[in-house]
């Protein structure tokens, strides 16, 4: 069994399901040509178990397909943040503090804002 990912007319993932692939060749959902392997171990374009990783991230509901990439690629989380073309994830303009704290992104002021968790 493997895990499929079914995209529409714009190559946006609407359903991912775990199934044979005979099954899906079949035709009983569908086009076989909108359904494309997925990876449940593949994040980043790396393989979470040392295999050899496929079409750069497991797919989601809302994911985008690029075919020229072959890969699957996350909602962007926020106007500014841009695609690493290796990994095919989103990723800040600027890093994330890397220390003991919580942070969160305001798109406002570019920035990673310190936040404390209240008790």
């Amino acid at each position: 069994m493997s895990h499929f990912a079914e995209i529409d007319g714009d190559n946006k993932v609407v359903r991912v399901l775990v199934a044979e692939k005979d099954f899906i060749d079949s035709g009983a959902l569908g086009d076989p040509a909108r359904w494309i392997q997925t990876s449940y171990n593949t994040k980043g374009n790396v393989h979470l178990l040392d295999g050899t990783p496929l079409r750069k991230n497991f797919a989601g509901i809302g994911y985008s397909y690029d075919p020229a990439k072959d890969a699957f690629i996350p909602p962007q989380p926020y106007e500014s943040w841009l695609l690493n073309e290796e990994t095919c994830l989103w990723e800040p303009p600027t890093e994330r503090p890397d220390d003991d704290k919580l942070y969160k992104w305001d798109e406002e002021t570019l920035s990673w804002v310190e936040f404390t968790i209240e008790e």
